[in-house]
């Protein structure tokens, strides 16, 4: 597959930091706290494949995107990074660190744990997308008001929506690689770490105190493939701390 693509957020000169999003986002959610990441860190964020301006392609799971983001690496000759991933950008990461220590100076993993999520499947939201006739579509306001039977919360409708673009002729299409993010929603739903998993490096699991995605007794299972790991929680925030919270998410990663 092709490289990925990557936006370079500033901190030229600064340790690298490398920045990858959760399931159907992309590198621009990455814009503004990017930027203020800068300040210590020269930043890049990347679209993970079948994302963003990123190639497609399969298969699908943590494994071959892991691959990704070390070729990347490999391509822009960073041999060791920082690196910080939101949901299933963190479980990338996750294996990324365990898997290859040696290219992970430090492991900032938001709002996910190693477990599996399938009681947080995110069948409505892809249900709605699947759903959405693209050929009758005229706008992405439109496309909100189309996913209301299915999502309920407007914020999400929203960020679903950053997904669609415009063909040359006018036409609205998927930037994302829909149909095989769906069939692979279990493989991304699930845990992929295996018990002989572990980095020993600096780790910090961010949280938000609104979010039901990491859990107290989730603590057990970080130690054990993280020994090192200490949690932050911002308190105001939901499952983005990053885009909900930003100054307090810049605040708790800087420390």
């Amino acid at each position: 597959m092709d490289m990925l693509f990557h936006r370079e957020l500033g901190g030229a000169g600064n340790p690298p930091l490398v920045v990858l999003h959760g399931l159907l986002g992309s590198s621009r959610n990455w814009l503004t706290t990017g930027g203020d990441l800068a300040a210590k860190h020269h930043v890049f964020a990347l679209d993970l494949r079948n994302h963003g301006k990123s190639p497609h392609g399969e298969p699908m799971d943590y494994t071959a995107m892991m691959a990704d983001v070390l070729a990347w690496m490999d391509a822009q000759g960073l041999t060791k990074v920082s690196l910080m991933g939101h949901s299933m950008g963190g479980k990338v990461a996750m294996v990324l660190a365990c898997r290859h220590p040696e290219r992970v100076e430090r492991l900032v993993v938001v709002d996910i744990a190693p477990k599996d999520y399938l009681s947080h499947a995110h069948r409505a939201e892809f249900a709605a997308m699947n759903e959405l006739r693209l050929d009758t579509l005229q706008s992405r306001g439109e496309a909100e008001l189309r996913f209301e039977a299915r999502v309920s919360d407007w914020a999400m409708r929203k960020f679903l929506t950053t997904n669609l673009e415009r063909t040359e002729a006018g036409a609205w299409k998927w930037q994302i690689n829909l149909p095989v993010i769906t069939a692979a929603l279990p493989e991304i739903e699930g845990n992929p770490l295996v018990s002989e998993d572990k980095f020993d490096g600096p780790t910090l699991f961010v949280t938000g105190g609104k979010s039901r995605y990491v859990r107290e007794e989730d603590w057990s299972v970080i130690t054990a493939h993280f020994p090192k790991a200490q949690m932050k929680v911002v308190a105001n925030s939901g499952h983005n701390p990053h885009m909900e919270t930003r100054a307090e998410f810049v605040a708790a990663v800087s420390e």
